[in-house]
């Protein structure tokens, strides 16, 4: 089996290094680029199986290549911001990044959080087709569509993977921890506004869709698929 390919997306060239060296150690192969115009570039040439993206880039920023890698691949994205503002994690996240590290970072702390994405979603096999359908809404979690009215809606893939986590399991409360163990993963490192985030995104999308189905708030406790 073939090493997994990961691409970091940095300006700072010794930071670059320090990665290839830690992550070449872990086994993986290792694809470099200096800013976001040739990262945009190299992910469509190298295919990678994750992308370590720092947001201020020359040519092209990281918010703005999140956006266009996610136009066309579902590849895990962790986003790198040099501040450790709610905004910036936030704004990365309703992007479609997967998680979020804050530089300075220790080297090991990079190297455990590419093994926790990537475990997480080796865990998620695609060869099971897994789709639920309600009234005007269809979700389906193999081929990562969500449809609206017969429509596909763009929607990045942890939205997808909640919307269908919590469809799955019509009328059933899930408090926001439940829901970042059993979404994004019990070595998950965000915190709750992590699911916020990613449910007010979906309410944007299904709001007033159907009246025989909502994304609901239970109030003190968490959100639930309400089936009525």
């Amino acid at each position: 089996m073939s090493a997994e390919k990961i691409m970091v997306v940095d300006d700072d060239l010794n930071i670059c290094e320090l990665l290839k060296l830690y992550l070449k150690k872990e086994e993986y192969e290792v694809v470099i680029a200096n800013d976001g115009v040739s990262a945009v570039s190299k992910f469509k040439e190298e295919s990678p199986s994750l992308v370590l993206l720092d947001i201020m880039l020359p040519k092209m920023d990281g918010w703005q290549v999140c956006r266009e890698i996610r136009k066309f691949s579902s590849v895990p994205i962790i986003m790198i911001t040099a501040k450790g503002e709610v905004f910036d994690r936030v704004l990365g996240l309703e992007l479609g990044a997967d998680d979020y590290i804050v530089k300075p970072f220790d080297t090991k702390e990079v190297v455990a959080r590419i093994k926790a994405v990537l475990r997480r979603l080796a865990a998620n096999p695609q060869d099971e087709i897994k789709e639920v359908n309600y009234d005007k809404l269809s979700i389906n979690l193999t081929n990562y569509e969500l449809k609206v009215n017969g429509v596909v809606v763009d929607t990045p893939p942890k939205e997808m993977e909640l919307i269908f986590h919590l469809a799955k399991n019509p009328n059933r409360v899930f408090t926001r921890d439940q829901l970042l163990d059993e979404v994004w993963g019990f070595d998950y490192y965000g915190d709750s506004r992590t699911v916020d985030v990613h449910v007010k995104r979906l309410r944007e999308k299904l709001e007033g869709v159907s009246d025989k189905w909502s994304l609901s708030t239970v109030w003190g406790v968490g959100y639930k698929f309400e089936v009525k």
